[in-house]
C-alpha cells in the first residue's frame, strides 16, 4: 500500500534550509583526527576510510560518529523528454522498477536489505499512480525540446520535497542517508544540466545512458541542443536553469542534499545523475559540498568533471553504471567497517608502543 504522509511544505523552506546551513564543526573534526593518529597504525594508513570518518564527525558535530541507522531515498520521475527517442525503452518501466523496490526485485532494494539500510522510493513525478509513496508533484515532466521541463513552482516544489523527507528521517533517528533515482530518460536531463552548469559542449557531457546506439546518441546530443536552445535558460537563476532542462527526480535529491546540510546528516552521492542534483545543490548553496560524500565514479562522460568542480574523489572505482543509489549503497559497509576500526582499535599508549610522528 502507499505511504500517504504528510510533507508540511511550506513557502520558503527552500531559503530557510539554505540559510541554516553552516560550515562543519572543525574541532569535532580535529578530534577525530586526532583519534586517527592516536590508533596504533601507520598515520594515515587508512586513507579515504579515516577522511570520511573525519568529515561525518564534522557534519554531525561531534568525534563519537554514529552510522547505526541509514537510508537511501530514492527518487522516481519520468521524463517528457523521451518523446525524442533519446532511451532504449519505454516510461512504463519507471513505474515498474520503482515499485520492485518495495519487493526487494530490484538491485538498490537487494543491496539496502544486504548493507543494511531501509530503502524509501520515491514517487516524486511518475508518469502513472504506483503504489510507492506519493509524493507526485506532476505525472513527469514536459518535453523540454519544446519548453520548460517544470514551471518554477514545480521545481520549488520538487526541492523542497527533498528537503521535507531529510527532515523527517532525521526525526526518525537516520545517521546517513543516500540518494538514488530512477527515471527512464533522465542521463538526457542530467546531461542538459551538466554542459549547462560546466560550460562545456553537450557532445562532450552526454553519453549512452542505459544504451543507446550511436544514431541514438546523436538524437539525444540534438534534443539536449534544442532544449537549451528553446528554453535559454538564466544561468544567474538556479531555479530557472533547474525547472527548464532538469528532472523532478533530479530536483529532489538535490533537496535532500540540502536538507541533509541544513540537519547534519551526511549525504552519500551515487553516480552521474546524483552527481548532478549534487552539482545544482552546490550551485543554489555552496556550503552544502562539506556535508556530501561521493560513493563511485560513473562512466558517463561528465562524471570526472563533475567530482572535480564539486571537489569530490570518489572511494569506489567499480566501473558501476546502474543508477538507483546502488553505488552509494555500496560505500555503506565500506564506512561501517571504518568506523568500527575507529571505534574498537587500541592506541599506541595502550598497546605501549611509541607512536608514529608526522614526518615533513
Amino acid at each position: 500500500m502507499s505511504e500517504e504522509r504528510k510533507l508540511n511544505l511550506y513557502d520558503g523552506l527552500l531559503e530557510e534550509t539554505v540559510s541554516r546551513i553552516q560550515v562543519p564543526d572543525k574541532g569535532a573534526m580535529e578530534e577525530t583526527q586526532n583519534r586517527w593518529n592516536a590508533i596504533a597504525h601507520p598515520l594515515h594508513s587508512l586513507g579515504k576510510l579515516e577522511d570520511m570518518i573525519i568529515q561525518i564527525a564534522g557534519i554531525q558535530r561531534t568525534s563519537r560518529v554514529k552510522l547505526d541507522k541509514k537510508g537511501l531515498i530514492t527518487m522516481c520521475a519520468d521524463n517528457g523528454v523521451v518523446e525524442e527517442g533519446v532511451t532504449q525503452t519505454g516510461q512504463e518501466v519507471t513505474a515498474q522498477v520503482a515499485e520492485n523496490f518495495l519487493s526487494e526485485k530490484a538491485t538498490a532494494g537487494i543491496l539496502c536489505r544486504k548493507a543494511g539500510a531501509d530503502i524509501f522510493p520515491i514517487d516524486i513525478g511518475i508518469a502513472r499512480d504506483t503504489i510507492v509513496r506519493n509524493c507526485k508533484i506532476s505525472y513527469g515532466t514536459k518535453n523540454m525540446t519544446k519548453g520548460p521541463a517544470m514551471t518554477r513552482a514545480e521545481a520549488v516544489k520538487a526541492l523542497e520535497t527533498g528537503i521535507a523527507l531529510v527532515r523527517e528521517k532525521k526525526a526518525d533517528g537516520y545517521r546517513i542517508l543516500a540518494t538514488g533515482e530512477m527515471g527512464i530518460g533522465n542521463t538526457t536531463t542530467s546531461s542538459a544540466l551538466a554542459s549547462f552548469f560546466l560550460k562545456q559542449p553537450v557532445e562532450k557531457m552526454t553519453g549512452r545512458g542505459a544504451g543507446l546506439t550511436s544514431e541514438g546518441l546523436q538524437r539525444k546530443i540534438h534534443a539536449i541542443r534544442r532544449a537549451i536552445e528553446v528554453n535559454q535558460p538564466d544561468p544567474s537563476d538556479l531555479v530557472d536553469v533547474l525547472a527548464k532542462i532538469g528532472g523532478l527526480d533530479i530536483a529532489g535529491m538535490a533537496g535532500v542534499f540540502l536538507g541533509g546540510a541544513a540537519e547534519g546528516i551526511p549525504v552519500v552521492i551515487d553516480g552521474f545523475i546524483s552527481g548532478v542534483a549534487a552539482l545544482v545543490a552546490s550551485e543554489i548553496c555552496p556550503l552544502s559540498k562539506d556535508y556530501m560524500i561521493a560513493s563511485h565514479m560513473s562512466h558517463e562522460p561528465a562524471a570526472d568533471l563533475m567530482m572535480r568542480t564539486l571537489g569530490k574523489d570518489p572511494v569506489l572505482h567499480a566501473d558501476m553504471c546502474l543508477g538507483e543509489g546502488t553505488g552509494a549503497v555500496v560505500l555503506f559497509p565500506v564506512l561501517d567497517m571504518a568506523l568500527e576500526v575507529y571505534d574498537r582499535m587500541s592506541t599506541f599508549a595502550e598497546d605501549d608502543i611509541e607512536a608514529y610522528k608526522e614526518l615533513k
